[in-house]
């Protein structure tokens, strides 16, 4: 089990080895402008109009001049092959469409682009962890952004095509209460044929 604190190290470095031009989804209130690396283009999306009010504020200072995408992920309005990285942390939990959204991300990545999330995931099935999980939804959907604590993104970006380079499992300790079964990610788009 990694201590929360080892667990954002990890997170750190994998934010921070996206390169070139970076769509993050869910960009939230801007809580990855310290990790990325300085010579990025970003590119926020955030659907929620408080937090993208407050992102928009973050990313100027941050040095990110562009305005935040008003959209969620699974209609996102840029062109295809626009982009080098797809980022996210802590957002495909929340996604009501993730097979459409993977379809958005291999629409706008370039070929051979990287696919690179942290998520908290559901434990296995049939465990006490998993129907605790089961239980706090219905409250995390309506209370947290929409939330599922079961949410188990891999198969679905898979089965849109995206090849995985990287899939670190681990076990975070949460403080308070049991331990939250995460991932850290790092796909692929396909090479151009």
């Amino acid at each position: 089990m990694l201590t929360q604190g080892r667990f954002e190290g990890l997170r750190t470095r994998l934010v921070r080895s996206a390169r070139g031009v970076v769509l993050e989804v869910g960009a939230g209130e801007g809580a990855n402008f310290g990790s990325l690396h300085p010579g990025v283009e970003w590119i926020g999306l955030e659907p929620d109009a408080q937090r993208r009010a407050v992102l928009a504020d973050k990313a100027g200072r941050a040095g990110h001049p562009r305005e935040p995408l008003v959209a969620g992920a699974e209609r996102i309005p840029l062109d295809d092959e626009s982009v080098d990285v797809v980022l996210g942390t802590y957002v495909l939990c929340s996604v009501k469409d993730v097979p459409a959204a993977a379809a958005e991300f291999r629409r706008v990545l370039r070929p051979g682009g990287r696919l690179l999330f942290v998520e908290h995931v559901a434990a296995p099935r049939g465990t006490w962890k998993y129907a605790l999980q089961r239980a706090i939804t219905p409250f995390s959907v309506r209370f947290d952004h929409g939330c599922h604590w079961t949410s188990d993104p891999v198969p679905l970006l898979e089965a849109a095509g995206f090849e995985t380079v990287d899939l670190r499992k681990r076990e975070v300790a949460s403080g308070l209460g049991p331990s939250v079964p995460s991932i850290l990610y790092e796909g692929r788009a396909p090479e151009a044929p």
